[in-house]
């Protein structure tokens, strides 16, 4: 079978792999369907690591994935052969403290679909994971809704994890694909104005057409400035998407005291920076968001229900040969891209 993997900094190679093979009975044998290309893969692609996870080549990253059932473990309960679902990339033991806490994206021995010293990622034919990661799709679904469920999951647990509330006034730093995910979700909880921030011209445009009450480009104004004038009594909430100093240091300016800061984006650097008198003195809660936590199946059921116009996000597509344009495009933010599609058909 066909695999992608990473062979050094900005270098991928098609390899041939064997086949992998059923080995607990509640396991599934997928054949891939389209994946999307995560801002953490193009980390990896670009630098090798994230944080202390670090590759060891050649590995294969990818984790936004859709598939079909082609072979069911002897125990598997829920999906059958010929099944379309949606894949979760996280595969938590389920017997640790926070497994058992309910905190399965933070368990002691998860393993994660492109994580370095994991799991090999999903840019091959074929894969095998635990029935549980796997969920079967509603038929108005298509193959890239199940995909794009990854990112809208994680949008939504960010949602979740804020607390928003209807009518809650909202700050969204970056509109890459994370952030799009932040403001459908946080949408569809009825969060009153959303203000997004983003330096490129065509993800501005994007979020206009999505509803955001103020756009603003940082390459271009002071952000905060602009904000702040349409909305003087400063924001309820405010997601850091990009991973920027720049977008933390505007993130505690544009909150009012009592205001909470959700840490989303995945920053190429080690130690964030931020004014201790300020976050002191307005008393700003931070809560940092890792993935996701059991937000799949209601993605799901937002994209379904109309709920959110997923659609929009996917802006180009390549065919798995050309997964290094997909990578090259990403990375380097080329003809206003928003989520690269990989197909394997």
């Amino acid at each position: 079978m066909r695999k992608i993997v990473l062979t050094d900094i900005n270098k991928l190679k098609m390899v041939e792999a064997e086949m992998p093979t059923i080995e607990s009975s509640t396991d599934v044998l997928l054949k891939m369907k389209c994946i999307g290309v995560c801002g953490s893969d193009i980390h990896y692609y670009k630098t090798g690591r994230i944080g202390d996870q670090v590759v060891e080549y050649p590995f294969a990253v990818g984790h936004e994935g859709a598939a079909e059932v082609v072979r069911v473990g002897e125990d598997v309960k829920t999906l059958k052969t010929g099944d379309r679902v949606a894949i979760d990339p996280a595969m938590p033991c389920w017997e640790c403290d926070q497994c058992k806490a309910g905190r399965p994206h933070t368990c002691r021995n998860l393993k994660f679909l492109g994580c370095p010293g994991q799991a090999e990622g999903c840019l091959s034919d074929y894969i095998t994971m635990p029935e549980k990661s796997c969920f079967k799709i509603d038929d108005k679904l298509t193959y890239d809704h199940a995909a794009l469920s990854e990112p809208l999951s994680v949008g939504l647990y960010a949602v979740k994890r804020s607390e928003l509330k209807k009518g809650t006034t909202i700050g969204i730093l970056g509109f890459g694909p994370i952030g799009m995910s932040v403001f459908f979700s946080a949408q569809s909880y009825n969060a009153s104005k959303i203000y997004v921030t983003e330096k490129i011209e065509e993800r501005i445009s994007m979020a206009k057409k999505a509803g955001a009450v103020l756009t603003s480009n940082p390459k271009k104004e002071n952000v905060v400035d602009k904000i702040l004038s349409d909305i003087p009594e400063s924001l309820d909430i405010v997601f850091e998407c990009c991973g920027q100093q720049e977008a933390l240091e505007n993130a505690i300016d544009l909150l009012k005291p009592g205001g909470k800061l959700m840490l989303v984006g995945i920053p190429e650097f080690d130690f964030w920076q931020m004014d201790a008198s300020k976050m002191r003195r307005k008393e700003i809660t931070i809560i940092n968001v890792r993935r996701q936590n059991e937000c799949v199946e209601e993605a799901l059921e937002m994209i379904a229900s109309g709920k959110v116009n997923i659609d929009i996000m996917t802006t180009h597509r390549f065919s798995l040969e050309k997964t290094k344009e997909a990578f090259d495009m990403v990375a380097d933010y080329k003809d206003g891209v928003m989520k690269a599609m990989i197909d394997f058909d």
